[in-house]
């Protein structure tokens, strides 16, 4: 449905090295090589910087594969579409998730598995950045972010979830009250997700409305990373309330809401405006509008 030199042309964008991208075609690397100088005199223009080695795409080469993603796009949906009227609708679908959408996304993917079971599932954790870049090079069907992540013209936003921020600390930890103030908060030793997450860029947001700094002491990208830290009664955190209402918060472990501000945020399933649609994507965002949407409480 797209001819294989544009295929070898798409896989040499991706893997930036001839070698690579003539494995992944399961090809030779001079079979790759020459299909690809077919194409540019076909084109009548050089798409690759050509040198001892891969140097990268010419402006004229960057078109080229944008065009050709979305034709190869457009291929897989057809495919999808005949599919389904054979024996139904079959994947992969691919969805970026955010880390702390994590534990709630499994209500959505099973809701899409129960209406179609034989299509093959994949999320993958990810920077709300990375979700986008992947999305537009139509390497995800969908993504999950927050809402104001999801503002472009080329999206599609669909809302599932409310979250609300609170402080996780050991049980035995020092801090006794039942709330915590943002200020107390950024006096204690934290532990937070890493500043390339829009959870922190939130986070550091509101500390600096309020002109404090917080005593950061260690950062991942990792909530199973900063749960594990807590445990150890060094570090307290700030996380969604339902990333802790559904995996469950340890016995160790105390919750309290934060307040002065309390602050929360809406998160949801982000796809691109494409006409015609991608079977999947549709699919999916049917199966969306059948769960019912999680939302954190608020103080």
């Amino acid at each position: 449905m797209i001819a294989r030199k544009y295929l070898y042309l798409l896989a040499l964008a991706r893997e930036r090295h001839f070698g690579r991208a003539a494995e992944s075609c399961h090809v030779s690397p001079s079979t790759l090589s020459a299909a690809i100088r077919d194409l540019e005199g076909e084109l009548g223009v050089a798409l690759v910087v050509r040198g001892q080695r891969f140097a990268g795409l010419t402006a004229e080469g960057e078109c080229v594969v944008a065009h050709a993603k979305r034709v190869a796009a457009g291929a897989d949906d057809l495919r999808h579409e005949l599919g389904m009227l054979r024996d139904g609708l079959r994947g992969p679908l691919r969805i970026g998730v955010i880390p702390t959408a994590l534990p709630v996304v499994a209500s959505l993917t099973n809701a899409f598995a129960d209406a179609h079971p034989a299509v093959a599932i994949e999320v993958r954790s990810a920077s709300t950045q990375a979700i986008l870049t992947q999305l537009r090079n139509f390497e995800l069907e969908a993504g999950v972010v927050y809402s104001h992540s999801a503002d472009a013209a080329d999206l599609r936003y669909l809302p599932l979830w409310r979250e609300q921020l609170v402080f996780v600390t050991s049980a035995c930890g020092a801090v006794e009250d039942d709330r915590l103030e943002w200020t107390a908060a950024a006096r204690q030793p934290l532990c937070l997700l890493s500043r390339d997450m829009q959870n922190r860029q939130t986070i550091d947001r509101v500390f600096e409305s309020l002109e404090c700094t917080p005593h950061v002491g260690l950062e991942t990208n990792s909530i199973l990373s900063l749960l594990a830290h807590v445990r150890t009664g060094r570090w307290s955190t700030i996380l969604p309330r339902s990333v802790l209402g559904l995996v469950g918060a340890p016995e160790e472990l105390r919750v309290l809401p934060l307040v002065k501000p309390s602050v929360a945020w809406e998160t949801g399933l982000v796809t691109l405006k494409r006409e015609p649609g991608s079977p999947l994507v549709d699919a999916l965002l049917a199966a969306a509008g059948t769960i019912s949407p999680v939302f954190g409480k608020s103080e």
